[in-house]
């Protein structure tokens, strides 16, 4: 099916990149809750510069983080890893595509409800 409106990218190349920054995010919660337990300072240091840095682009994040110190890159570094690692082996991404169908048609479903019980006047 032709989507018009996304430029060069598909809709699926657009979800493909909100997942990738998902997956940083993900990632990023992982080695905080990792630290926290066994490195207080590194978890402080993490918690510092997540909350300067707002996760908009993932990858940008992790560049911004190694340029800080060597210990930052190396947080950077298992960022990284943790990422690839959730993405490829933790990741359910078949239940996704299950989920967002199953989303998509109750919410198709309670829309068009509601705007019959508007329509029809039954409040």
């Amino acid at each position: 099916m032709f989507v018009p409106g996304f430029g060069e990218k598909s809709p699926e190349a657009k979800a493909a990149d909100s997942l990738h920054n998902f997956f940083t995010f993900t990632a990023l919660k992982i080695v905080l809750s990792q630290l926290q337990s066994y490195n207080p300072d590194a978890y402080k240091d993490l918690m510092e510069f997540a909350q300067k840095s707002p996760l908009k682009d993932g990858d940008e994040f992790v560049h911004q983080l190694m340029r800080v110190s060597p210990q930052h890159k190396t947080l950077a570094m298992r960022i990284l890893e943790v990422r690839s690692a959730y993405a490829s082996e933790d990741f359910e991404w078949d239940n996704v595509q299950k989920l967002s169908k199953k989303r998509m048609e109750e919410s198709n479903t309670k829309v068009l409800r509601e705007f019959l019980q508007q329509s029809s006047g039954m409040s």
